[in-house]
């Protein structure tokens, strides 16, 4: 039987870890997806969110597992995080994100639950996970680099009048496939594992070895890579307007998807220590969190959604499209590698360097710095108060 002091500290750390679902699902995983195709009017806003909320949930549930288990075991070492620890970790970082929703602040969710989390793992005596921290790290500083490095190599391809624009956006789609093809999904893989289409078809026709490399995985995904760029390609033979529309809202799902199983970590992770060992599985903390951002997706997103549609009206499909592909890359990167990242940070990146690219440097490089400074500022205030409110409400209770 489990006491009434031990199933409040559960219901309080639920509602915590609920709220943090809400508002990243409110925010700019369930917000950004489909905004691109909304501003081009492939979509309207309501049934945006409908299906960037359903669609975040499924990537919840099927791509989840790392980023959880990352955010929950791996951040700091030497210590179990207690529930005490996990609601001050959920509170703190909810609070402040919280904050950066009402007051207009553009307050990273991955930076606030990294430090938050780090902050209550010392103030538990626990030691710093270098290892970790030095993935993550390299994955926050190269996103900028690499998210609007792409970004802007994409309009200038699809700009350049020496080139077909229709074959180069039907290349793109191939590259596109190529990635999803080796994305891991949890139905696909055996027990505890993921698998990726490429391994799954590789595994259902035998080819033979060359230089004792399994041809199967490269084979499968060449042949995704050519599925999807001939599909586009046949579109926009047929309407070329029409199938950059339809790319975008493919584009959009995608993002959507990747944005669930690489954000629902940062609502749920805290709670894995709480759940080891009482026979809950994962899964079903999965379903809780992809249930939180559904919640956020379909009852704030959409007025968000309409607001950042404005913006990417202005950018038009072009640089939408060139905004989008590096988002799903870097996501499903964050995913595999199991590294809690901001989608702010990947969104803004890409957006940029989209927008230098199309010529329109007047992007503001003080408003651009005022965001850089929120997101290491929020990194290091969530550690200091994760810290020193654990750190207090030890000694009042101990």
């Amino acid at each position: 039987m489990i006491g009434i002091e031990a199933a409040a500290t559960f219901l309080i750390a639920g509602i915590a870890s609920l709220f943090m679902a809400w508002a990243i699902g409110a925010g700019s995983s369930g917000s950004t997806p489909f905004a691109p195709a909304v501003g081009a009017n492939a979509i309207s806003v309501l049934r945006a969110g409908l299906v960037v909320g359903v669609l975040g949930f499924l990537g919840a549930v099927l791509q989840g597992a790392n980023v959880t288990e990352a955010v929950g075991t791996e951040l700091i070492g030497g210590v179990t995080l207690t529930a005490t620890a996990a609601i001050v970790a959920l509170v703190v970082a909810a609070t402040l994100v919280a904050v950066g929703v009402f007051s207009g602040y553009p307050i990273a969710t991955a930076f606030t639950v990294t430090g938050a989390v780090v902050g209550v793992g010392l103030a538990l005596g626990g030691d710093p996970a270098w290892a970790k921290y030095t993935e993550i790290l390299a994955l926050w500083i190269l996103t900028p680099f690499v998210g609007g490095g792409v970004a802007y190599g994409t309009v200038k391809l699809l700009d350049a009048e020496w080139l077909d624009e229709r074959r180069v956006t039907a290349g793109l789609a191939g590259v596109v496939g190529a990635v999803l093809a080796n994305v891991g999904f949890a139905v696909l893989g055996p027990a505890g594992e993921d698998g990726s289409i490429a391994e799954t078809l590789a595994a259902s026709v035998s080819l033979p070895s060359a230089a004792g490399i399994d041809l199967g995985v490269p084979a499968a995904t060449l042949g995704v890579a050519l599925l999807a760029a001939g599909l586009l390609g046949a579109d926009l033979r047929r309407d070329f307007v029409g199938g950059q529309r339809r790319f975008l809202l493919v584009m959009g799902g995608l993002v959507a998807f990747s944005a669930g199983g690489s954000q629902v970590g940062l609502a749920i992770g805290p709670l894995v220590p709480l759940f080891d060992g009482s026979g809950v599985p994962l899964w079903a903390l999965l379903f809780g969190g992809g249930f939180g951002l559904l919640l956020g997706s379909w009852t704030g997103a959409p007025r968000m959604i309409k607001a950042i549609a404005q913006d990417y009206a202005s950018m038009g499909p072009r640089r939408s499209i060139a905004a989008l592909i590096p988002s799903f890359a870097i996501a499903q990167t964050a995913v595999a590698f199991g590294i809690p990242v901001s989608f702010n940070e990947i969104i803004v990146s890409a957006i940029v360097g989209a927008g230098y690219a199309a010529g329109q440097a007047g992007v503001s490089r003080r408003k651009m710095g005022y965001t850089v400074l929120a997101w290491v500022g929020s990194l290091a205030l969530a550690l200091a108060l994760g810290f020193g409110i654990f750190s207090v409400a030890e000694l009042i209770f101990a």
